[in-house]
C-alpha cells in the first residue's frame, strides 16, 4: 500500500468476518514479530476478526522518507490501511503503538476509526520514578543519521524507555539483538509519538477530548508501575474509556491472557455475555 508521501507500507491481511482491526506495534516491533504474529492469528481464529498486521515506516518491508519524523505521517499510513478495508476499522497498539492509536483516533482524519485498544502506552505521569532527558531527540537523530545502530538501540532502551543497562548488555547475546538492530533506525517515529507525554507530567482531559472511539486501556498486573500508572491516567482522561488490568500479565505480554480481552472488546461479545 502506498501512503501519502508515497511511503510504502507492508501489511498482511487476515480476512474474517466479525469487524476490521489494525495492529499497530510499539518501538523495535515489526509485523514478522512473533507476537504480533501471534495476536494477528488469534484474534483472527478466534474471534473471526479481519487483521491488518503492518510494518510502521522505516522498519520490516516498509519504506521511510528520509528524516522526516513527523506524527502526521504515521497518522497518514493509517488512514491509508482504514481506506484500505472500506473506510472502518478499529485499532490496537501495544506500547507507544497504543499511544500513536490513541493520537490517529483523536486526530479527526480517520473518522472511520470506531474502537482502540491501547495495551500499556507508556506515558510517563510523574517524577517519581523514570523520566527521559530533555535533550534525548537530538542525540538520538545524530545516532540514526551516523546509522549506529547497536548504540541507537542501547540508547533508547536505555534513555528513552529506562530498562536498566545491564539488562540491555545481556540481550546483546540473545538471538534478538538482530532484530533491534534491523528496526533501530525508526525509533525517533516512536520518539515523536510519545515525547509530549513523558516529561513527568500528569495528562491533561484536554488533550484527549477529541478521542470519539470507545476505547479499553489494558495493563499487565506484571508490569514495571510506570506502565500501570500510565495505562491508569490514559483512562481516566479520555472521554469514554476503561481501564482493565489483566492477572500474571507484562509488557513482553503472553498473548492467550492478552487476546480475550482484546478479542472480546473489538467484536462486543464482552458486553453480550453480561
Amino acid at each position: 500500500m502506498t501512503s501519502a508521501d508515497g511511503t510504502l507500507i507492508a501489511y498482511d491481511r487476515h480476512d474474517g468476518h466479525a469487524g476490521t482491526v489494525i495492529l499497530i506495534g510499539g518501538a523495535f516491533s515489526y509485523r514478522k514479530f512473533p507476537k504480533m504474529v501471534a495476536l494477528a492469528e488469534t484474534l483472527n481464529e478466534q474471534y473471526g476478526l479481519t487483521v491488518l498486521n503492518y510494518d510502521r515506516r522505516g522498519r520490516g518491508d516498509s519504506t521511510d522518507s528520509a528524516g522526516d519524523y513527523d506524527i502526521a505521517r504515521e497518522i497518514d499510513d493509517i488512514a491509508a490501511l482504514v481506506e484500505a478495508v472500506g473506510g472502518s476499522a478499529m485499532l490496537f497498539g501495544w506500547s507507544s503503538g497504543a499511544a500513536l492509536a490513541l493520537r490517529a483516533a483523536g486526530s479527526g482524519r480517520i473518522p472511520g476509526i470506531t474502537k482502540v485498544v491501547a495495551f500499556e502506552p507508556p506515558f510517563v505521569v510523574d517524577h517519581e520514578g523514570f523520566v527521559p532527558a530533555a535533550d534525548l531527540e537530538t542525540t538520538l537523530r545524530d545516532l540514526v543519521a551516523a546509522d549506529r545502530r547497536a548504540d541507537t538501540v542501547r540508547f533508547y532502551l536505555t534513555k528513552a524507555m529506562g530498562i536498566p543497562r545491564a539488562m540491555v548488555s545481556v540481550m546483546r547475546f540473545t538471538p534478538f539483538w538482530k532484530n533491534l538492530l534491523a528496526t533501530a533506525n525508526s525509533t525517533p517515529h516512536d520518539w515523536v509519538v510519545m515525547r509530549d507525554f513523558m516529561r513527568g507530567d500528569p495528562l491533561r482531559a484536554e488533550d484527549w477530548t477529541t478521542v470519539k472511539a470507545q476505547t479499553l486501556v489494558i495493563a499487565g498486573a506484571k508490569s514495571d508501575t510506570l506502565l500501570r500508572k500510565g495505562a491508569q491516567a490514559i483512562a481516566a482522561v479520555l472521554p469514554d474509556a476503561e481501564l482493565q488490568e489483566i492477572p500474571n500479565l507484562n509488557h513482553n505480554p503472553n498473548i492467550t491472557l492478552l487476546a480475550p480481552a482484546a478479542g472480546e472488546f473489538l467484536t462486543g461479545t464482552a458486553e453480550n455475555t453480561n
